[in-house]
């Protein structure tokens, strides 16, 4: 009796916040028709990106997260995360990855977020894989502090030190718990890592797997107090397109957990190695063509993705 009254006070609460969340989610225009969109395929395709927009940062605070006064906006993260009738997929696109910007050239994909703002960036995803981009996820900087923060830290092992005084990541190997700051310095770190923005890529999916991992653990979901917390912290983290709702939002969260638990499967696009320096550009990645076409090939028919081991 004691269980059957605590499922239902659970989902109780559970119904409650999901009304109440759904009044506090934020939209943005990020998605828009033009002539050669390519066609939907088979399932449901996520743009997840991770703004480093400074402009609600403190001077204090970018003190703290080692960043500057820099008003661009760019993206340090760029996902496409797929879901259909198989195990969810999470590509990340590197945001040196060499490609055509509608209208601006060939430049570094993150470019076209400073370039012009989501539209322009979903547009640049979509062209340059073949894919429709169904729904889109935006979290800020600090808004990624907050919501580890809410969470108590994350806990994260390293199988060697991580130093890097640009991004201000100072850690020893081994398993660590991290607050907000310092996993923002953690998966920023690129400018010490042999592998530069590829090592930077696997710490971000290893960072959502562990943020996936912690919102799921029973302290937090069965603590109605602390659910709603840290579901207030990240709805205040959280941008998505216009037509996305609560229940498309718990579909993507839904997925992110299913990857961190292993049920699903995390990669990145195929690129050419080592990189390259493209004049007026700088050091660029290039997608390494027939992997990326099998591997996009394989998202628009709902396939299981080709990887290479990489998580």
């Amino acid at each position: 009796m004691t269980l059957l009254v605590l499922v239902v006070a659970v989902v109780a609460v559970g119904a409650w916040l999901y009304v109440s969340s759904n009044r506090q989610l934020r939209h943005m225009d990020a998605l828009a028709d033009y002539a050669g969109r390519p066609a939907a395929g088979k399932g449901t395709n996520w743009l997840l990106v991770g703004s480093d927009s400074r402009s609600t940062l403190t001077p204090q605070q970018r003190r703290d997260l080692h960043v500057g006064n820099n008003q661009v906006r760019n993206t340090d993260t760029i996902m496409v995360l797929h879901y259909g009738e198989h195990g969810p997929a999470l590509v990340s696109l590197p945001r040196d990855s060499y490609v055509a910007i509608p209208g601006h050239g060939s430049r570094k994909i993150n470019e076209a977020y400073a370039d012009g703002g989501p539209k322009l960036l979903t547009r640049t995803v979509e062209q340059a894989t073949g894919l429709r981009i169904d729904r889109y996820a935006e979290v800020n900087f600090l808004g990624f502090v907050q919501v580890v923060d809410a969470l108590d830290g994350v806990r994260l092992c390293l199988d060697k030190p991580l130093r890097d005084e640009k991004s201000g990541a100072d850690f020893p190997a081994g398993c660590q718990e991290m607050n907000g700051t310092q996993a923002l310095a953690y998966v920023r770190a690129r400018y010490t890592d042999p592998d530069g923005d590829l090592g930077r890529v696997k710490r971000q999916r290893q960072l959502l797997g562990a943020v996936a991992d912690e919102m799921a653990a029973p302290d937090v979901y069965l603590d109605p107090s602390r659910l709603k917390r840290v579901l207030d912290t990240s709805l205040a983290a959280l941008t998505v397109d216009d037509g996305a709702d609560m229940a498309r939002v718990l579909d993507m969260g839904w997925s992110m957990k299913q990857i961190a638990g292993g049920g699903g499967t995390a990669t990145t696009v195929p690129v050419m190695r080592p990189g390259v320096m493209v004049s007026g550009v700088g050091s660029v990645l290039r997608w390494e063509e027939p992997g990326a076409g099998r591997l996009f090939q394989a998202l628009r028919n709902d396939d299981r993705i080709p990887t290479s081991g990489d998580k």
